[in-house]
């Protein structure tokens, strides 16, 4: 089994970015890794090329909340792996930043949560955790949420 030292894990809040914080903080606590949680901010779209609707003061504020949320995640962490758990916040395409942290880092795991979006939904918006998996410089742990019953 392999002794990873540096965890990064990948969260944006959703259900199966949870799991992954839990995942990775169990694999920290039991191989006493440095485990760093990563939430890429994304700046709010304009409504149009012509059209910027985010002036300043609602970006800070969302950036505001988006420290928040990810501070409480990383006390969250902490709590969970029973060691101190680091978080860092850049700006970008979710998976390129990503992709660029774990390099910078040399991370040995980097663990992720996926939506399991499929068909045309998957075509349009794409997947974070499937370019991460493609293109990581280490071992990828991607964790899914459930599906709700009757859902195959």
């Amino acid at each position: 089994m392999p002794a990873w030292k540096t965890i990064c894990c990948a969260v944006d809040f959703s259900e199966s970015s949870r799991l992954a914080l839990e995942e990775a903080a169990d694999l920290a606590r039991r191989f006493a890794a440095e485990l760093i949680l990563v939430h890429v901010y994304q700046a709010p779209r304009a409504a149009s090329e012509t059209l910027f609707v985010s002036p300043p003061a609602i970006y800070e504020e969302l950036m505001g909340e988006a420290e928040k949320k990810l501070e409480a995640w990383r006390r969250d962490a902490e709590h969970l792996a029973g060691l101190k758990v680091t978080a860092v916040m850049p700006s970008g395409h979710a998976a390129e930043e990503i992709l660029r942290f774990a390099r910078e880092r040399s991370v040995d795991l980097i663990v992720l949560g996926t939506h399991g979006r499929r068909g045309v939904r998957h075509f349009v918006v794409g997947s974070v955790a499937e370019q991460v998996v493609r293109q990581a410089c280490a071992t990828v742990l991607v964790a899914r949420a459930p599906r709700p019953s009757g859902r195959g």
